[in-house]
């Protein structure tokens, strides 16, 4: 549960004492003879997008989580539990982060490190502007146009690629295994609505900012078509593991065998890798 509660919590950050991505690269449009050489990335997502846009030569570190890309130079340093005097001893001129435990963010502007907080993005749109505001403030503003003009293409190639009589079908997004899920108003149920898929979790109701937690009984009852397992790597889910439940072998995606295991690590980032995890989910659901 630390894995999703952590998500959760950075997912519902609203206002922070730090200057924002949009402000950041809207100031650096003013300044254009100065660039970052120096960058420490506190945030997967965030550290994807460096390397993406072609930023990846000026990060100097990047947290125990970024695991990609390979080259990216991984730390012991935490996002979650950051050590401003770990973070120092890099001598960063920009720190990006998604995260503000205690915040630790005016603590490092204290010792003059300047810092930018980056939202985790609601949906592909603001997952957009985030890609193309970090082009503006690391000086690859061509580069992240290229990366979101492929993102665009390639997730309206793979829309199409879904027959129409398949593209409301009922799915299920499982975080872990004492199901927990994500509602239409987060990022990935906002990948789930480009294919107009309906998600289950949006009639449980209740709290959770958009992950509510639901029962074995509610998710047979609601009957899901597709089943999408964001817990296979944290907690060894997998078909054979979800068939098995008692009462899930009715289940329409049981049935049918459309339950896609997903790499938990893009299912749970707004990154470019979302159109391999947008692939995944077209072919499960053209699957008979």
């Amino acid at each position: 549960m630390h894995r999703l509660t952590i998500a959760v919590v950075a997912a519902l950050v609203a206002a922070l004492a730090v200057v924002s991505l949009s402000a950041a690269a809207a100031q650096q449009a003013h300044a254009k003879h100065h660039r970052y050489h120096r960058i420490i990335s506190l945030s997967p997502t965030v550290t994807e997008d460096l390397f993406a846009i072609g930023a990846g030569k000026q990060v100097v570190a990047v947290d125990n989580q970024s695991n990609y890309p390979k080259r990216a130079p991984r730390t012991n340093l935490s996002g979650y539990t950051p050590n401003k005097e770990a973070i120092a001893n890099y001598h960063p001129d920009l720190v990006l982060i998604s995260y503000d435990p205690g915040n630790f963010a005016s603590q490092l502007r204290e010792l003059g490190i300047k810092v930018v907080f980056v939202k985790a993005a609601d949906n592909l749109e603001q997952a957009y502007g985030e890609i193309l505001a970090l082009g503006r403030l690391t000086a690859h503003r061509h580069g992240a146009k290229a990366v979101v003009r492929s993102m665009r293409r390639h997730l309206a190639a793979i829309v199409r690629s879904v027959p129409k009589t398949r593209r409301h079908l009922r799915v299920y997004h499982e975080l872990d295994p004492t199901y927990y899920s994500a509602t239409s108003s987060t990022f990935i149920g906002s990948v789930y609505r480009l294919f107009g898929f309906r998600d289950i979790a949006d009639l449980a109701g209740g709290t959770g900012g958009g992950y509510p937690q639901l029962s074995g009984e509610y998710i047979v009852a609601k009957n899901p078509q597709i089943i999408v397992l964001a817990d296979t790597r944290c907690c060894g889910q997998t078909y054979g593991s979800v068939s098995s439940r008692p009462g899930w072998g009715t289940v329409s995606a049981v049935q049918h065998h459309r339950v896609f295991g997903a790499n938990d690590d893009v299912a749970s980032r707004w990154g470019p890798r979302i159109v391999q995890f947008a692939r995944s989910v077209a072919r499960i659901a053209k699957q008979d």
